[in-house]
């Protein structure tokens, strides 16, 4: 009788090529890649020094989004010249080595973790690699994403293949039902706070538990976007039925009787009954209160009802002296209370937190409200698809009726490369992924948190519960 395998284990079993010795490592069969213009270069550059193809072209998919502008009228333009000569160079590998692009002007143009599951170029049972270490937000459909460097890239590109070291599987079982005002979020934030930011080096990390199978898709995929920050080199959950409806009308989901069989394959991606993990976490979810963060790692936050921690309490010295540091940064105080922070921008967007569903929370806030005074409050979209769908709902009216900025889509204030880039002191109230220092500009304060909490803080001015502005509507 074969021995139980997790799911894991069975999507790396599916794409090994070979073994290559006794220490996990493998030749690994890449079913697909995503690139952007800012990943690729020298991979590109490396293909054409040594005269390779590019070995399957119709395996990578091409997105602009990092460097463009999101200014409300979508142009052509790159915000300064090194961006132009990104986006113009990746225009010239994508046509010589025949890679299909999708740059800014196109309609299926965004940010490429937003792009790639609303095209159906991501399908259960994949495994998928990537210059970006949020691939594994591809985890939510049941395939098996991670980044990867420069030089693997360029290995891909030519072979369709990379070397791979096997990871441990590390299941994270969520229960309880979630409050009102309580999202996917706040889950993998509270997760990353209690396993902290390298708490999963070394493992893929599988959801599952009743509350996973509650969360639509989209919830799903922030989760799997996120689980980098614990450490995680890829996070999933099994596929069902919500994933199936999800991909059935995309445009490049199987059809017919290739959708039949595929179907039938898809069903068989689970963990088997007694595989066994390396490390099996449980977290109840009852008692979640909306989160925010107050440092300069996603590992540091609390829940918006809490105060800022004095470091003076942290007996182990290097972990003390850490998050003095991050106070210093983030200008704040021991013991000062969540609620009340005050902020100068809010930004709502990125691959974490620009799906449509995200527009619909934050959404649902700001009707019947307007943007404090002396906050700039952004709305970007994930892709032209999820804009387009929210002006047809009237979610784009409710944001600028607000005060807020209604943008073209792209990575735009996730990080310091375009021209959506705060400056020193500068405290935003953020949708994104990442709250690293001079993330989103030298010398930015970022508190990262959910949209609609983003939204909530947006009108009041500073830090806020989402469920009081809620309870008031």
């Amino acid at each position: 009788m074969p021995r139980p395998r997790t799911l894991y284990e069975k999507h790396i079993d599916a794409h090994t090529v070979c073994e290559l010795d006794d220490q996990g490592h493998v030749l690994l069969y890449i079913d697909r890649q995503v690139a952007n213009e800012y990943t690729s270069p020298q991979a590109f550059s490396g293909l054409r020094e040594a005269k390779r193809k590019v070995w399957r072209p119709a395996s990578t998919l091409a997105v602009v989004d990092h460097v463009n502008s999101t200014a409300p009228k979508r142009i052509a333009s790159m915000p300064d010249a090194g961006g132009a000569l990104q986006v113009a160079y990746f225009k010239d590998n994508c046509r010589d080595f025949g890679i299909e692009l999708f740059d800014v002007l196109d309609r299926r143009q965004g940010i490429e973790h937003v792009v790639a599951p609303e095209q159906g170029f991501i399908l259960p049972g994949m495994v998928v690699a990537a210059g970006d270490s949020h691939t594994t937000t591809y985890g939510a459909l049941g395939a098996f994403g991670f980044g990867i460097g420069t030089s693997e890239i360029e290995h891909l590109l030519a072979t369709q293949t990379l070397v791979y070291k096997r990871l441990k599987a590390m299941r994270v079982n969520v229960r309880g039902a979630l409050g009102p005002g309580v999202v996917a979020k706040d889950v993998i934030m509270a997760l990353i706070r209690r396993i902290g930011a390298a708490g999963a080096t070394g493992h893929a990390i599988e959801f599952a538990g009743p509350t996973i199978e509650a969360l639509g898709v989209e919830a799903r995929m922030t989760l799997c976007n996120m689980a980098v920050e614990a450490g995680a080199r890829g996070a999933f959950m099994a596929p069902d039925d919500k994933v199936y409806q999800y991909l059935a009308n995309t445009p490049r989901a199987p059809k017919g009787e290739r959708w039949a069989h595929a179907l039938e394959q898809w069903r068989t991606l689970f963990s088997d009954p007694g595989a066994i993990f390396d490390q099996e976490i449980e977290l109840d979810v009852r008692a979640l209160q909306p989160m925010v963060t107050w440092g300069t790692s996603p590992d540091q936050a609390a829940a918006i009802d809490e105060h800022v921690p004095d470091p003076l309490q942290e007996p182990d010295l290097i972990r003390r002296q850490g998050l003095q540091r991050a106070l210093r940064y983030m200008g704040l105080e021991p013991g000062a209370r969540l609620s009340g922070i005050p902020i100068s921008h809010a930004f709502i967007g990125s691959c974490t937190n620009a799906r449509i569903e995200d527009l619909r929370d934050a959404a649902r806030v700001v009707r019947g409200r307007k943007v404090a005074h002396g906050v700039r409050a952004m709305v970007v979209p994930g892709s032209t698809q999820v804009r387009d769908q929210a002006q047809s709902e009237g979610l784009a009216q409710a944001f600028i009726e607000a005060g807020f900025e209604w943008r073209q889509s792209g990575c735009s204030m996730c990080l310091a490369m375009n021209d959506d880039v705060l400056s020193p002191e500068d405290r935003c109230a953020s949708s994104t992924n990442r709250n690293f220092e001079g993330r989103q500009g030298a010398g930015a304060r970022t508190h990262l948190m959910s949209p609609a909490m983003v939204a909530a803080a947006a009108v009041a001015g500073h830090l806020v519960d989402v469920r009081t502005l809620v309870e008031e509507a």
